[in-house]
């Protein structure tokens, strides 16, 4: 079994003025990095190309004025921010990317879409709207006019070539990204801290599994492997689809915590990351170490916790969650947590510290490899135990910690393995910075600019939901 591995070309400069391009930037900050890229969507084919990315560190943020700025959240890793210090992050990251792909803000930006991934901080999801201001004001200080981070009020409100390409006149964006409606209690609160970070990823796993002609459509269930984890599963309904299932925890933290044991990294704000580039995995030496590597990743699955996250809880794996408004509306969360809200972090890096003394980084890399494999197999069955999964579902699977190294052949062999469907590769997608694809999908959602030839909305092997969309808000 081969994995289906998403990853967009990048666009010509020329290319950018001489065809019709929608161009998109994504800003997120996130618990390990921030990042703006930015990507180009030919409004003809409605595929999305990259046209460059910046990644810093949020651990670089510059640190709070004593007296006169107020902490409103922290990263994961203990990261004090404040709104003034996320908005400079957020400006200096986003001028970087246009600079270097020599563009102009006002001029060649055409809408930009703000998210973050920065929750465990929090005691409520409601307290991420402040977070979202923050990156507002960053991305105002930056020179984005307001205009192109919100919804046009009409026709005349898109530039002018792209109207043609608009379906405005004959349907309103009414909140479904990639027909597919949030979960919301009766309130309007939200079921996860996260959610608009499990929306974009969802939104981009969509478009990149068209480059693989991998029909990602609902229904599907779709898993962020960032930091933190998030990503929904999404029902078959039409022409909009429900998200009955939501995704929270740990993910990225996970392989952090063991690579925090070793001597190489920061023991509280090191990452997977800061070593990865240095390792080649050798597939015969590791071959003949496989007992080993299952010994360890069993030891250290041992210590994570992957279940429906039981009801009266406000937290789980670090993540604010609403467990009654998720039952109220019936929406299934499904939680990966290591001990209670990580107490037992620290065991992980023990046996980190054990792994690369006797065996060295790569077999430590291996046993990181089996472990989020192994991570992503366990939350399927449950949505599986739970009945939330269909015959014709689709998994899409991004984030640092469910596509680098030997994890997508280990995620395709395990999930065969469920018994889900005998051609699992052909039902299963791998792709990079869903993030920031799923910013293109939001802002063309939000623009009307579908492709009705490419549809990137409705039931996998169906039709575009345009005149069915038209029907349901003509009543």
């Amino acid at each position: 079994m081969k994995p289906r591995i998403a990853e967009s070309p990048s666009v010509r400069f020329i290319d950018l003025k001489s065809k019709p391009y929608f161009i998109v930037a994504s800003v997120e900050v996130g618990n390990t990095t921030t990042k703006c890229i930015l990507t180009a969507t030919n409004l003809e084919d409605g595929k999305t190309r990259l046209v460059t990315k910046i990644v810093s560190m949020t651990r670089d943020v510059r640190s709070p004025k004593e007296e006169e700025e107020e902490v409103f959240g922290r990263t994961l890793n203990g990261v004090e921010l404040t709104r003034q210090s996320v908005a400079e992050l957020v400006r200096d990251t986003l001028v970087s990317a246009v600079k270097k792909a020599k563009l102009d803000i006002r001029e060649d930006i055409h809408f930009v879409v703000r998210s973050t991934g920065v929750v465990a901080g929090f005691d409520t999801p409601d307290e991420v709207g402040e977070f979202i201001k923050a990156l507002a004001d960053g991305c105002l200080l930056a020179g984005v006019p307001p205009n192109r981070m919100t919804p046009p009020m009409s026709l005349s409100n898109i530039p002018e070539k792209f109207r043609k390409f608009s379906k405005l006149e004959n349907v309103v964006f009414d909140g479904a990204v990639a027909s597919v409606t949030p979960p919301t209690g009766s309130t309007g609160v939200e079921i996860v801290a996260n959610e608009m970070e499990g929306e974009l990823a969802t939104a981009g796993i969509k478009e990149g599994a068209k480059w693989v002609d991998v029909d990602f459509r609902n229904p599907c269930i779709s898993m962020d492997f960032g930091t933190t984890l998030d990503g929904r599963i999404i029902g078959p309904d039409l022409p909009y689809a429900k998200t009955i299932g939501n995704f929270c925890g740990y993910a990225g933290a996970i392989p952090d915590a063991i690579i925090q044991g070793t001597s190489l990294v920061d023991s509280k704000k090191g990452t997977a990351l800061d070593v990865a580039d240095n390792v080649s995995l050798g597939t015969l030496s590791l071959a003949l170490k496989s007992k080993t590597i299952k010994e360890y990743a069993d030891r250290i699955n041992k210590y994570i916790l992957i279940e429906k996250v039981p009801k009266g809880r406000k937290r789980y794996g670090s993540v604010p969650v609403n467990s009654e408004a998720a039952d109220e509306i019936g929406v299934v969360l499904i939680g990966c947590d290591v001990g209670n809200n990580g107490t037992d972090m620290d065991k992980l890096s023990g046996i980190g510290a054990e792994i690369y003394e006797k065996y060295g980084l790569k077999l430590l890399f291996a046993v990181i490899d089996v472990v989020m494999a192994k991570v992503v197999q366990r939350l399927v069955k449950v949505a599986q135990d739970e009945g939330i999964m269909f015959e014709d579902t689709a998994i899409g699977i991004t984030g640092r910690a469910g596509i680098t190294g030997n994890k997508p052949k280990l995620i395709l062999k395990y999930l065969h393995e469920l018994g889900i469907n005998s051609k699992i590769e052909e039902n299963v997608v791998f792709v990079d910075d869903g993030l920031a694809r799923g910013a293109a999908v939001m802002a063309r959602c939000m623009n009307s600019l579908g492709t009705t030839f490419n549809p990137l909305g409705g039931h996998r092997g169906g039709k575009c939901i345009l005149g069915q969309r038209m029907k349901l808000q003509k009543r």
